[in-house]
């Protein structure tokens, strides 16, 4: 907007000041003067409790008198004892304090909207607050308050706004844990308090009659930036100065405490911090424009972008255009989500629809990205599976995986501060777009040995030379030989090519074709520059592994006994204590003995300690085994029904041999007879399911 289209829009708001709104309100809505008069004779806002119910004796009782602590600054209890039988009570008990778990109050009342009864959680007016000159006080409602809020109950508001089932599925909107504090919620209206949803619906109305489309649409800007803070979604804080806009960001979370502010307490800041803002405009300045459209299809030509910085839906965390919603009422016009890249119960998207809804994006990034150049993903999620399908749909679309941080942005959000199960970083996650030469090179020896070193050595060269964190140089996963194997395999099977090496005979090849460091392998023309860095911030720490399978038992063992990673040959003896701890079988995981692992994998030399074999006896131990785990993946094959307990790497060597022998159906059968979470979180099983779903149709 121009300065002068902003002056003019803020024209037009003065013009609806409290004092000169009298007359359409009236008009509008039939009100007498003196019945307006009581719609906006409640200074600032009211602050709104829950009731409750005691388990014990049923005494109601109301949250604000038994849970705030009005004598420290109205902090939340979360134990306080009945007032009538003393029983120790609380929303969410913990099980140690022997509290009881209090219920909800419910109310019947006559919907004018809907035309009929409808049964809703009780709330009750705990205080007022209002304003005399500069002075901003409080107090408790009186019986005039109570009568006059009563009297505003019984306005018919059906004319105010046109209100629509929630999510266009009513009652059963929302998380089904939080179907306690929505009882009530079917439609948006129900959102509003009724002296708010008059007032809004009025003010909506006028806005919405404005024939100028420039001011119109600017005051609608300004009432849309207040819409939420005006709902039930309106949490009371008694710490803070203003209780405009104070809803939960990124949920429709109801609060046992609201606060229902008036519209002149909160439009009058807003307006004077919109004015301020675009008085700083400068109506010469070149224009710029932002554009927006589905990351499935843009109007990009392909290999046209330098680099993609991409914050994607994590899975089912945010419900991004449910959190839209009550916007959409007031405009009645809703967001098409049927392409939403989310994990969401109500519109049926599961895993298996957020990972396809992610590769769609991820096939534009790649088709429009310069090929060699970079994305940068921020992720954040607490489901390894989840991680596992952003991982996945990247690899399906083209890209390949080079770097996996933690991104600490310092201030945690609200769910990261008061959940403890909550994930409290982000991961940054840097994947690139192979080159042509390499996709061409691959293509010509693919499913050959020279394949995979042209696809190592290209990774290399696009991997960071030297990981530091707080200064201090670390070990880079992504250049240790079983991250290279695992890319390395990856690219192979999202191409559709057999894999020509097995890994004993993959790690003998790195060690002969590129320079090893700290257990981590370097191109030669990388290696002085990895030296120059040590030389200044020390030897690199090595990353905790945690051991929950085979896979990650064996990995663990190759560091503790490769010298190469600052490992010695050791004793079993030597090796327990430190492998129970770092132990954390997962609940499906056949039980195998350390010695075991030992025996398959490693050599015992004449002092009784294992350490690392050479290539050759590495690949004879490595036959054995394979043979032994196909032996074992038959017995799956062969048995009826879910598979419970079951050796993992026993299932990775029978997927990887049955899509060398293409036998997908094979592959899917057994796929689908394992626990959905497995199937999902295990990155390797995905992998080849997924490949092999693709390559049937």
């Amino acid at each position: 907007f121009s300065l002068k289209e902003v002056q003019c829009s803020v024209k037009v708001l003065k013009s609806l000041s409290w004092a000169s709104r009298v007359g359409w309100v009236v008009e509008d809505f039939n009100f007498t003067r003196k019945a307006l008069f009581l719609l906006t004779n409640f200074g600032e806002g009211i602050v709104w409790s829950d009731v409750f119910i005691c388990p014990q004796c049923g005494t109601e009782m109301t949250f604000w008198d038994v849970a705030v602590d009005q004598q420290e600054n109205d902090d939340i209890r979360g134990l306080w004892k009945c007032p009538k039988c003393s029983s120790l009570l609380s929303k969410s008990p913990s099980k140690s304090s022997g509290a009881l778990r209090i219920e909800r109050a419910h109310e019947t009342s006559y919907d004018h909207v809907l035309g009929k009864m409808v049964r809703r959680t009780k709330q009750v007016p705990a205080q007022i607050n209002y304003g005399i000159g500069q002075s901003r006080l409080e107090k408790r409602p009186d019986s005039d308050d109570l009568l006059l809020i009563e009297r505003i109950e019984k306005f018919d508001d059906k004319n105010s706004f046109s209100s629509f089932p929630m999510m266009f599925i009513g009652e059963r909107w929302g998380d089904t844990w939080r179907a306690g504090v929505h009882e009530g919620i079917s439609h948006s209206h129900h959102f509003y308090t009724k002296r708010n949803s008059i007032l809004l619906g009025a003010l909506w109305n006028r806005i919405i009659s404005i024939t100028d489309n420039r001011i119109r649409t600017s005051i609608l800007f300004l009432s849309q930036s207040l819409t939420l803070g005006f709902t039930r979604l309106n949490r009371y804080g008694a710490t803070h100065y203003s209780q405009v806009n104070r809803f939960l960001s990124g949920t429709l979370y109801v609060s046992s405490l609201m606060s229902e502010v008036s519209l002149h307490y909160a439009f009058n800041g807003k307006l004077n911090r919109l004015i301020k803002a675009f008085s700083n405009v400068k109506t010469n300045q070149k224009s710029s424009a932002i554009s927006t459209s589905s990351s499935t299809k843009t109007t990009l030509a392909a290999n046209t972008i330098d680099y993609i910085f991409v914050d994607p839906p994590f899975g089912g965390n945010l419900m991004y255009s449910e959190l839209n919603f009550l916007w959409e009422a007031w405009q009645k016009v809703f967001t098409n989500n049927q392409s939403e890249a989310i994990v969401n119960e109500n519109q049926n998207k599961g895993q298996v629809e957020y990972q396809g809804l992610m590769q769609a994006c991820f096939d534009e990034f790649h088709r429009v990205l310069k090929p060699g150049r970079w994305m940068t993903i921020e992720f954040h999620n607490s489901q390894n599976s989840i991680w596992n399908a952003i991982q996945e749909s990247l690899q399906r679309a083209g890209f390949v995986i080079a770097d996996v941080r933690v991104l600490d942005k310092q201030q945690e959000t609200f769910k990261q501060a008061t959940t403890t199960a909550a994930v409290k970083q982000d991961l940054i996650i840097s994947a690139y777009k192979p080159n042509g030469s390499l996709e061409e090179n691959f293509r010509l020896k693919a499913g050959s040995v020279e394949g995979v070193w042209e696809f190592v050595r290209y990774h290399l060269g696009k991997l960071p030379v030297v990981n530091q964190a707080d200064g201090n140089a670390i070990v880079n996963a992504e250049r240790q030989a079983f991250l290279l194997f695992d890319r390395m395999v990856a690219f192979h099977i999202q191409r559709g090519v057999m894999v020509p090496i097995s890994s004993p005979e993959f790690y003998a090849g790195l060690t002969q074709r590129f320079t090893p460091r700290d257990g981590m392998y370097f191109l030669p023309e990388q290696v002085t520059e990895y030296d120059r860095a040590l030389l200044a911030s020390g030897k690199p720490t090595q990353m905790q592994l945690s051991v929950s399978d085979e896979k990650t038992a064996i990995t663990w063992l190759r560091q503790q006994l490769d010298p190469t990673t600052d490992g010695e040959p050791q004793t079993r003896g030597d090796l327990t204590n430190k492998f129970n701890a770092t132990l954390h079988r997962a609940k499906h995981e056949k039980a195998l003995e350390l010695i075991e692992i030992l025996d398959q994998n490693f050599l015992q030399d004449e002092n009784g300690k294992w350490f690392v074999p050479d290539h050759n006896k590495a690949t004879d131990l490595d036959r054995v085994r394979q043979r032994a785990l196909l032996k074992e993946y038959n017995e799956y094959v062969t048995s009826t029904g879910r598979l419970r307990l079951f050796r993992t790497e026993a299932v990775r060597a029978g997927f990887a041999d049955c899509f060398k022998r293409q036998d997908y159906d094979a592959l899917i059968k057994v796929a689908e007879r394992l626990p959905e979470d497995v199937l999902r979180e295990d990155p390797d099983l995905l992998m080849y399911y997924d490949s092999a779903l693709l390559r049937k149709k």
